[in-house]
């Protein structure tokens, strides 16, 4: 979804009359309110997985007095131009996945040696058929508020203080003094070949912890116990959000942080889309297809020749392209993100 953002600037880019309404999961919407090139977010009312005919139909049916000129489709099922088709909308774009001729009036071919990220293949859809390729593509850019980020601070009850005791070498700290705060997001949802281990995390931790820094811990209720691994380790000093936070504060969390080591994950995409310091950590999965799309972001990826092998578990049974990466290598990156340099 945050990759699709750049699809809706392009097209407001091209088109900046035009209303753009996105049908999309119920737990997306939080994302979507946040992206002020979208008119109106349509809940799609099937859970993932689930064909749904009839209940496809139905939407379809349900949206034609909308008056659409258009329907972009992102995802390369059948099903999902079902949807559309029923909608009687004149213009149905979308890659020819699934042999969908009789769905799709505008399909197109997808060569993907020339279109080799995930942002690319978006954008090109919302651009005509004979435009150059590889298309430019614009960052996403999540709004936030300092009315929510306020709601998130009273609600969690936040204090700019150190997160730990102040070492003797910081003995000079005084209150007044700017905190900073890193977010770590130690989940991938894929599995465990893109999960950076959370002795690394901790150690990361610990040492921020050491300088003064707050150190704030971010996923889902899957996430909790490696979440709770790196705050043990971390002697209790981290905040940790795991399973306790909707999307949305998550995305306004967030939003205050300095810097993000993520996992190439959901939240990775959020952070950079929030203009973060981000560190991306690759493991299985290939940078150059769905990298954050952040100028200040720094990825790091062994490239070894057994990478990007995609699987959801090391095939060869010991994770070298993560158990490889140092913790000493992504504190080297943090300070060179907060120095300003490349």
């Amino acid at each position: 979804m945050v990759m699709a953002q750049s699809l809706f600037i392009a097209l407001k880019n091209t088109h900046p009359d035009c209303q753009i309404d996105v049908l999309a999961p119920a737990w997306t919407l939080s994302l979507l309110e946040r992206m002020p090139e979208v008119s109106k977010a349509i809940v799609m009312p099937l859970p993932r997985g689930k064909f749904g005919l009839i209940e496809r139909i139905k939407l379809g049916l349900s949206l034609r007095s909308k008056g659409y000129n258009q329907a972009i489709l992102l995802p390369n099922s059948w099903k999902s131009a079902i949807p559309a088709f029923f909608a009687n909308i004149p213009v149905r774009t979308g890659y020819i996945g699934e042999c969908r001729w009789g769905l799709l009036n505008d399909a197109r071919k997808l060569d993907k040696n020339l279109l080799t990220m995930t942002v690319q293949r978006f954008v090109a859809l919302g651009l005509s058929v004979d435009a150059p390729m590889p298309p430019t593509c614009p960052k996403p850019a999540l709004t936030i508020s300092k009315d929510r980020q306020q709601a998130v601070i009273d609600k969690f009850q936040l204090m700019p203080t150190p997160a730990a005791p102040v070492p003797d070498r910081l003995a000079a700290y005084t209150p007044s003094m700017e905190i900073k705060i890193l977010a770590l997001c130690p989940g991938a949802e894929y599995g465990p070949a893109k999960r950076w281990p959370t002795e690394y995390y901790a150690e990361v931790a610990r040492h921020k912890i050491d300088q003064g820094w707050q150190v704030w811990l971010f996923g889902s209720d899957k996430d909790k116990a490696d979440a709770a691994q790196i705050n043990r380790e971390a002697s209790g000093f981290c905040t940790d959000f795991t399973g306790r936070t909707s999307l949305a504060e998550a995305v306004d969390l967030m939003s205050l942080a300095n810097t993000v080591v993520s996992n190439d994950s959901g939240l990775m995409h959020v952070a950079a889309a929030l203009d973060k310091k981000v560190i991306a950590i690759y493991g299985s999965s290939n940078p150059g297809f769905t990298p954050p799309l952040n100028d200040k972001a720094r990825i790091i990826s062994l490239n070894l020749d057994c990478a990007p092998c995609f699987k959801r578990e090391c095939p060869l049974g010991h994770t070298h392209c993560l158990t490889g990466i140092t913790p000493d290598q992504v504190l080297e990156h943090i300070t060179l993100t907060q120095s300003g340099r490349k």
